[in-house]
Formats: structure tokens, C-alpha cells, sequence
């Protein structure tokens, strides 16, 4: 998750109402333009900020692992510095309709010893007992890299390793189990760095963001997937970039911002089909690939979920009784594009295997 160019012009012309609740600075008519808003599915917790909410049924249960939006501050620029994120609470539910339990702290970036900010978008898996929360986070020379904390419970509290995973970097990691096999997704542009990590080191070309991005007729910028170890622990294979293409067989370009490669990977499994889902950033949708292979390629199929109110868009999928659901948030509760609250609702995949596409605003 981040929030990069923010104050877009082209944003705001295409869609100034989901702005009009993000600043205390609006004008009053953006104010009731807001209070207006109907709402697909109301926030699930209500007495703390939580974004980017990875579901997992463990045991039976519904746990959810959000990242902690709070008050900060640190001044907003393009690079998401103002989500400054600093610890992880875990939530669990017995019924997809049950108020969701908090368990309190479970990781503080003060547990981290390689750690010096912002703790993003978390996930998590479990094997032989025990439970892991892959994160991310800004190291002491400002890069973002992919830590993993170990816990026998699916609740923790989660104990830190004492290096960040060899040779990961950017943003969003997200775990798809297949048997014994798990594979981990990450990847971010812009504010998540991993423009900057095209030549497999870090390059910064400049103070922006932006700078390192590809030409719009070039090959978007791919995401990274990799089977973890039999411990969890690191990468047990070199780390691969993820091919997301057209109906055509033509990799999605970087100029094609409605299907591009943003952030916030995550891979479910349906009826022998692998989807790739992601945001797409700045057109602030939740889109979708299909492949045979949890490796891709995977093909352009269409939008999951539509914008929703506030810039990001951060998502988890997942079968409970037999039913699908989508996890996301808005917000909904703060009006602030960094306070934002998670939601749920469900997710419907038609006969032919495509997946219907849910509005979060109704009209």
C-alpha cells in the first residue's frame, strides 16, 4: 500500500467525488456531497484505523491481519511517507457475520532490530504449528525490504527474525499455499520501490519516485513471486517476475494504467484456475489475471472491485463455507486517505469462471 501522486489532476477530474471526504480543507459542498455516500458494506472495526486486510481461514476460524493506519506527523509527500505505520494488531472472527475480536499488539516495529518505519500491508501462513506474518518495512537506509515474525498462535504475539528475508525488497507480501508447497507475491511501484529495482539493484535516479519507471510503450513493471523455504523463513528459489499479459499474449505496457501492475498481490485458486489480483493504483481498481500455473503467466480478465472511497485500494480473497469473499477497505470512518477502515463482502465467480465485478459506492 502507498499513496503517490495524490493530487493528480486527471484523479481528481475523473472521479472528484471520492475525493470529497480526504481533507479537512474541502469545501462544505464536497462535505455533504460525502455525507451522501451510500455504502456497499459498512466497516468492520470501528475503534482503531486498520487498512490492507489479508484474511485466512485457520482452523476453522477467520483471522485477519491489517496493517494499524494512525495519526501522524510526518508530512504527506508522493513517496506514502505519512502512512507511518508502527505495529500490527490481529483480529479474529467465528462466523463471516461475528464482531470481529481483537487480540491486541501483535508485532511493534520497536521488535524489529532491522527495522526503521513503516510497517505496510502484513500476511500471514501457517505450518506445523506454527504461524508467520510476512511485512514490510523501511530499513535504516530508507529501503523497504520483506521481514517474517514467528508465532505458535495465529494471534501471536509474533517474534521477529533478527534480518530481513536475503535478497527481498519493495513491498505487499502475500502467501499462497498449495499443498506443501508456498509461494510468496510481492511487489509495489512508486512509493513500495520496486521501479527502482529493475536492474536487481537498488537504483535511485533521483528524489522521485517516478524517476526509474519504464516508458509508457514498455512492459509494465512485474511483480515478484518465489516458493519460501521448507522453514519459511528466506526464498527457497530465486525470485521470478510475474508476466501479466493481454488476451493477445502481449505484456501489459506501462502505459496502461487501467491494467497495470501497481500493488497488492494476492492469489487464490478456483476450480483449477490460478487469479492474480492487484491494485492498480492510480485508476484505483482491484483487477484481475488468470494462468494455469501459481508461476503465470497470467491474462488480463477484468475489474473485481471498483474504486473505492479514498486513493488506496488493498485487498485480500477467501473461501469461507464455501462462499467467497473480498476483504478491502475505504474510509469510510476518517474521511483521510491514510485513516482507513477495513470492510468485507462477497465475491461471486460465474459459470464461466469469470468474477462479477462489485461496486463499493452504490449510486
Amino acid at each position: 500500500m502507498n499513496l503517490t501522486k495524490a493530487s493528480s489532476l486527471s484523479w481528481l477530474l475523473s472521479a472528484p467525488f471520492l475525493f470529497a471526504a480526504c481533507s479537512s480543507n474541502n469545501s462544505s459542498e464536497k462535505q455533504e456531497e460525502a455525507a451522501e455516500i451510500k455504502f456497499l458494506s459498512t466497516p468492520l472495526i470501528s475503534h482503531m484505523y486498520t487498512a490492507d486486510p489479508s484474511a485466512h481461514v485457520f482452523d476453522g476460524k477467520i483471522y485477519i491481519y491489517p496493517s494499524h493506519d494512525v495519526q501522524s506527523e510526518v508530512e504527506e509527500d508522493d513517496s506514502g511517507a505519512h502512512f507511518n505505520m508502527r505495529d500490527y494488531h490481529v483480529f479474529s472472527m467465528d462466523k463471516i457475520n461475528s464482531t470481529p475480536v481483537d487480540h491486541g499488539r501483535a508485532l511493534d516495529v520497536d521488535d524489529v532490530p532491522w527495522a526503521k518505519r513503516q510497517l505496510w500491508a502484513p500476511d500471514a501462513a501457517h505450518k506445523d504449528g506454527k504461524y508467520y506474518l510476512y511485512f514490510p518495512a523501511k530499513d535504516y537506509d530508507n529501503i523497504f525490504r520483506l521481514g517474517v515474525a514467528v508465532s505458535d498462535s495465529p494471534t501471536g504475539p509474533f517474534i521477529p527474525q533478527p534480518e530481513p528475508m536475503k535478497g527481498s525488497f519493495s513491498i505487499d507480501p502475500a502467501v499462497f499455499q498449495e499443498g506443501s508447497d508456498y509461494y510468496i507475491y510481492w511487489g509495489g511501484i512508486w512509493g513500495g520501490q520496486l521501479q527502482k529495482w529493475r536492474t536487481g539493484e537498488y537504483l535511485s535516479t533521483g528524489d522521485s519516485p517516478y524517476d526509474d519507471e519504464p516508458a509508457d510503450d514498455e512492459p509494465a513493471i512485474s511483480p515478484m513471486v518465489a516458493k519460501l523455504s521448507s522453514n519459511m523463513l528466506e526464498f527457497g528459489e530465486s525470485p521470478r517476475p510475474i508476466l501479466i499479459q493481454d488476451k493477445d499474449g502481449n505484456p501489459i505496457t506501462a502505459g496502461d494504467h487501467e491494467r497495470r501492475f501497481f500493488e497488492a498481490a494476492w492469489v487464490h485458486k478456483y476450480n483449477d484456475t490460478y487469479y492474480f489480483s492487484y491494485s492498480t493504483g492510480n485508476t484505483h481498481k482491484i483487477a484481475y489475471a488468470t494462468g494455469d500455473s501459481p508461476y503465470g503467466p497470467f491474462t488480463y480478465q477484468g475489474v473485481i472491485l471498483n474504486p473505492v472511497q479514498g486513493w488506496t485500494n488493498h485487498h485480500s480473497i477467501v473461501e469461507i463455507e464455501g462462499k467467497w469473499y473480498i476483504f478491502y477497505h475505504d474510509t469510510e470512518l476518517s474521511g483521510q486517505t491514510y485513516l482507513r477502515n477495513i470492510k468485507m463482502t462477497e465475491l461471486t465467480h460465474k459459470a464461466d469462471g469469470s468474477i462479477e465485478t462489485i461496486n463499493p459506492i452504490l449510486e
